[in-house]
């Protein structure tokens, strides 16, 4: 029984000792498998990442290719202008430039690529901009006996937007043109959006002051100046609003009407930062000054929003516009409105639209009236997008002739259609026709450059070309 049960032990004992080397070889297969997994997963994992990355950022690498049509008369000559010069002459009166109607243009009917097509708007959205300002620097406020051109407004705004403009302009660089698409659809559709409702308001607003001056006229025969239109003061809360003869809107000597003070200040800033660009462009993109050039334009546009903020919340000025209730001023509210500048400045960099797009319907919900919106509005822009012109101008980003015949137009355009809105608004006594062409130039521009946008996007998937960021610091000067 012994020998047996030896025999059966060491039966037992070899069973087992193969039983588990079969474990351990199967285990170590098994292992092996899943490292052999485990590297096919991590491999993949890695190609995954690096074609993510390679989609947002490749080191030197530039999607932007520069498209520049030769300048010759036929008929892609002669609709760009007609679209142009209604653009224009819309967007001027808007306040908003009508750089949305430009681009689509520049870019489907002339044939320039995005970029070059955004460098030129600015051209155009300047030309009509300083004929604007030209236009309006003897006009005086509808109600108030002050300038059409509320200087301390464009204080506030006009060095934040100027900044914005410098930070925009890189953007635009390195930003690819669908992500410049997506921003822009987003807040286009909600300046829109508000400019319409503002609108809406104001018409109501007038509707119930031309009843009450034909009632009063009713009663008294001898009220027949109650019976003409008074612009409004852009709350919706105020009716009426004491007026003289010097307030309504009529032509007075340049001289007298414009606030040189505030005007050196501006042409100051406007002249520090354009000397820091000029000069950035002559240092290496990217080096140790080129950074510092940039970072100096800061405290320069700061410190002179900054004090009229502090001015402004202290008392020591206010907004005419507003009248009294330009007097009542909160930290929160001013800081909010400078980085409203700055974003506006961003967008007008980047997009290659005025700054009023932003800044006109911001305006508005301050109360300020219609007309001094758009001026003003058009005043700040005229700052910022000259800046945007020099700015694209070092760059290359433009041909010069091409610019030139349309800055000749929209400077035409922008004559002809701010003669004739006044013109209208004297005739059907409403302002608010002023925000509904605001809104109107807001909403077309959306539809228009968003379509182009997302056609562009869809054909670059198809051919499978680079979408991600561009590299500023390899780009052409």
């Amino acid at each position: 029984m012994k020998w047996w049960d030896v025999r059966l032990m060491g039966a037992v004992l070899m069973g087992f000792l193969l039983v588990a080397q079969m474990l351990v070889m199967a285990e170590a297969n098994l292992i092996q498998q899943v490292s052999r997994y485990n590297q096919t997963q991590e491999v993949a994992e890695h190609d995954s990442l690096v074609k993510s990355l390679n989609f947002w950022w490749q080191k030197g690498r530039l999607g932007y290719e520069r498209v520049w049509p030769k300048m010759k008369f036929g008929w892609r000559i002669i609709l760009g202008t007609i679209i142009g010069f209604f653009g224009a002459a819309f967007g001027t009166v808007g306040g908003v430039g009508g750089g949305g109607i430009f681009v689509p243009m520049l870019k489907l009917i002339i044939g320039f690529d995005a970029k070059s097509s955004t460098a030129i708007s600015k051209c155009m959205i300047t030309g009509g901009a300083a004929a604007t300002v030209a236009y309006n620097l003897n006009m005086r406020h509808p109600t108030l006996e002050m300038p059409i051109i509320d200087y301390d407004l464009a204080l506030l705004f006009q060095p934040v937007l100027v900044l914005g403009i410098s930070i925009g302009v890189a953007l635009n660089v390195i930003l690819a043109d669908w992500m410049i698409t997506v921003l822009l659809i987003i807040i286009f559709l909600v300046m829109s959006s508000k400019a319409f409702l503002k609108g809406i308001e104001t018409w109501k607003k007038e509707t119930i002051m031309k009843k009450e001056a034909a009632r009063r006229l009713e009663l008294n025969d001898d009220a027949s100046d109650g019976a003409e239109y008074r612009p409004l003061s852009g709350d919706p809360t105020i009716v009426t609003q004491p007026e003289t003869k010097q307030s309504e809107l009529s032509e007075v000597s340049i001289i007298d009407n414009v606030n040189w003070k505030a005007l050196g200040v501006l042409v100051a800033v406007w002249s520090i930062i354009l000397g820091l660009e000029i000069a950035k462009n002559y240092s290496t993109t990217c080096s140790v000054a080129y950074w510092l050039l940039n970072l100096l334009q800061i405290p320069v546009a700061l410190s002179v929003s900054s004090y009229e903020a502090i001015s402004l919340y202290k008392g020591w000025t206010k907004i005419e516009s507003k009248g009294d209730e330009g007097t009542d001023w909160k930290v929160h509210q001013l800081i909010l409105y400078c980085a409203c500048g700055v974003l506006a400045g961003v967008v007008g960099g980047l997009l290659g639209l005025g700054g009023g797009f932003i800044l006109g319907p911001l305006f508005l919900e301050l109360g300020i009236p219609p007309q001094v919106s758009s001026a003003t509005a058009t005043f700040a822009m005229t700052f910022s997008a000259s800046m945007s012109v020099v700015e694209y101008y070092l760059l290359n980003r433009f041909p010069v002739p091409y610019a030139l015949y349309f800055v000749a137009v929209a400077t035409i355009a922008a004559l002809v259609g701010q003669h004739l809105v006044r013109k209208l608004i004297k005739v059907l006594g409403r302002a608010s026709i002023i925000i509904f062409i605001l809104s109107f130039t807001i909403f077309v521009s959306a539809i228009s450059l968003g379509g182009v946008g997302i056609a562009d996007m869809i054909e670059n998937i198809k051919n499978n070309e680079y979408m991600g960021f561009e590299d500023l610091c390899s780009a052409d000067a």
